[in-house]
């Protein structure tokens, strides 16, 4: 429930007859516990006041149309035109559409720019959104209600066409970054990544094969006969661009679909694990005549933490180019190009260099050409930013002198290389708190110390995973970033031209500042976003 104004919300409410002072300091004594809490909500949870009546009094105070919104009142499937990680995200409920418009719950209408987002979301639908307010916890159980759903299995009987909807929408529903398709000796698989981890979703008798990658092939736009390599889309889905590639195995073709939304937002870099430190930003990226490098695994979140880097120095004034492969979240007010078969990485880059750009980012450096190039352009007047497969942050300086680039260039151009890995968050609803066992705090401080770090465990707790249907019982719901920076002094720098090895460049970095991995992660610990098992998974610490 919404509470912008001046005057408190809750004398308004006892000045129309609504409640008394008495429910209003119930429901303050309440807050005090649950600060999170409007005064709205903590009166309709715990039946202080008709609700009827409360609403229509929040609804005249706040000058939004009220509904006490119940599951009755949903006259549409919600999913066919809001995800249901968009709904929750924004706390919105479709209920009705007709004559043009759709009318949405909100629980919160303060946000006007999430209100603009969602009014150009169902604009594209060729909807107007009607407004509606509502109560937070009347929002909330309708929304887990729809996850309690999207947990039912694959219909697995349905005709083909049906079969292949409800895999791809299902994935879409438990926040699937890829869809695997994998025909084995007597069935098929099918797998969803979740969080980084792939989790199995159904099991399809083998009859079913033939039928089903004739229906992947007609609907991705790929060749029915061909049974080598292939790569297609599918773009049946409003939401969603997915990008799809068929690899024949010793039991028939492999497909693996991976979900990319149109229409993603671009988190914030602090929001994806980043230390929260703004001069520590602008520090590592607000820079010209340089490149600043990403450095990571695939599938650990370097184009994600590109795009945030971006949205941060984004102005009105420069000219930002991007060069990708695809091109995943388009942003407006950026010029984005999408490389293919007639124009490679290093190709479109010699030709972006003539469009005036003042920040060029490059998908991924994968090769001497495009690394030479990115160079020059760092030295002479641009900004760079790209991807680079190693495993850390200084190692990102011997693989560019492995794929060719002089020390001279990296020395001169190397800003910042920053290196990352994607950890999963336990999940809130079923995470369960305890005391750190002394196993814990020994394996955590003995690494510690060797960085000149000790932590201080007083007052702190960690989780068990339990999992439940919240997290399709996985114990985790989502994943945060854990970073390393370098940044190249002038005594880095002095190393680099002098060849030597990353071994004596670490050594220089950590003299002056540098911190692994694995202490952002023990931060993220004891922050209470992962657990340390998780992040063993990651980096083999113990």
């Amino acid at each position: 429930m919404d509470n912008r104004r001046t005057q408190p919300i809750g004398i308004e409410l006892v000045r129309k007859g609504v409640v008394t002072e008495d429910d209003i300091n119930k429901a303050l004594d309440y807050q005090k516990n649950h600060p999170s809490k409007k005064i709205g909500d903590i009166l309709y949870e715990q039946h202080l006041g008709d609700p009827y009546a409360l609403i229509t009094a929040m609804g005249e105070i706040l000058g939004e149309k009220p509904m006490l919104l119940m599951a009755d009142d949903i006259k549409i499937n919600i999913t066919d035109y809001l995800p249901l990680d968009i709904a929750k995200k924004n706390k919105a409920i479709p209920f009705e559409v007709g004559g043009g418009k759709i009318k949405v719950c909100f629980s919160n209408t303060a946000n006007q720019k999430m209100l603009d987002a969602m009014r150009l979301l169902f604009l594209n639908k060729g909807l107007i959104m009607d407004r509606y307010i509502t109560f937070d916890s009347s929002v909330q159980n309708i929304i887990d209600s729809m996850e309690m759903a999207s947990t039912e299995s694959i219909d697995v009987n349905a005709d083909i066409s049906e079969l292949v909807n409800s895999i791809i929408k299902n994935g879409m529903e438990k926040r699937a970054s890829d869809i695997h398709i994998e025909p084995e000796e007597d069935s098929i698989r099918v797998r969803y990544r979740i969080d980084g981890e792939l989790v199995t979703a159904a099991t399809i008798e083998k009859e079913k094969q033939s039928q089903l990658i004739g229906r992947l092939k007609a609907i991705s736009n790929m060749h029915q006969e061909k049974q080598e390599s292939q790569d297609g889309r599918i773009l049946l889905y409003n939401d969603y661009n997915i990008r799809v590639s068929s690899q024949k195995n010793v039991y028939g073709e492999k497909f693996v679909l991976r979900l990319l939304k149109k229409n993603a937002d671009v988190q914030q870099i602090f929001e994806l694990g980043f230390p929260n430190d703004p001069e520590l930003v602008k520090k590592c990226f607000n820079k010209k005549n340089s490149i600043v490098l990403v450095a990571a695994p695939t599938g650990e979140g370097k184009t994600t933490t590109l795009y945030s880097i971006i949205d941060f120095l984004n102005r009105p004034e420069i000219n930002v180019t991007t060069i990708e492969d695809p091109v995943e979240i388009r942003i407006p007010g950026l010029n984005q190009i999408e490389v293919d078969a007639k124009a490679s990485f290093s190709d479109s880059l010699r030709t972006v260099l003539r469009q005036d750009p003042d920040i060029i980012l490059v998908g991924e450096i994968r090769d001497r050409e495009t690394a030479e190039i990115a160079m020059q352009a760092g030295q002479t007047g641009h900004y760079v930013l790209s991807t680079i497969h190693t495993i850390d942050s200084i190692e990102v300086i011997t693989r560019l002198r492995k794929i060719g680039v002089s020390n001279y260039d990296i020395a001169s151009t190397l800003a910042t290389s920053l290196s990352q890995r994607l950890v999963r968050r336990v999940c809130p609803k079923c995470a369960r708190e305890r005391e750190y066992t002394q196993e814990e705090k020994d394996i955590i401080n003995g690494i510690a110390k060797k960085y000149g770090l000790e932590y201080d465990f007083t007052g702190k707790h960690t989780y068990d995973t339990v999992g439940c249907s919240y997290c399709n019982n996985s114990g985790f719901y989502g994943r945060i970033g854990i970073f390393e920076i370098l940044n190249i002094t002038e005594e880095i720098k002095e190393l680099i031209i002098k060849d030597e090895s990353s071994l004596e460049i670490r050594r220089e970095a950590l003299k002056q500042g540098y911190k692994p991995l694995v202490i952002d992660g023990f931060n993220k610990i004891l922050d209470g976003y992962t657990t340390l098992k998780e992040l063993n998974s990651k980096l083999v610490i113990y």
